[in-house]
């Protein structure tokens, strides 16, 4: 898997609050909900894209400071991988997802 998201992996992500990040994150997993019954193809982009920035979260050095923080972004990783690619084991819907992801943007004043 290539960077989509090179300056944010330089450092810029690391500068944003997690409402930010996570309402990003939610941008890349609506595009990949969008598509992925149109066009398989971008959907899976998307998920990369998503998953990409998920990881950027759990390696910005200020979320280590709350296990808490650590355990959830990497839940909603979970989940979202689940939902999209797996099983969907945990019965999520793309709603739930929204729903989640949209607070986030909702408070970073993204929506």
């Amino acid at each position: 898997m290539t960077i989509q998201h090179r300056d944010l992996a330089a450092g810029q992500w690391h500068e944003m609050s997690v409402a930010a990040q996570l309402g990003n994150i939610g941008s890349e997993v609506q595009r990949a909900l969008h598509w992925s019954a149109r066009n398989p193809m971008r959907a899976q982009a998307a998920l990369y894209r998503a998953l990409e920035l998920l990881d950027l979260t759990l390696d910005d050095p200020r979320h280590r400071r709350s296990e808490a923080r650590l355990r959830e972004i990497a839940r909603v990783r979970e989940v979202v991988v689940d939902f999209l690619a797996g099983e969907n084991q945990y019965r999520s819907t793309a709603a739930s997802l929204m729903k989640y992801f949209d607070a986030y943007a909702l408070a970073a004043g993204r929506i």
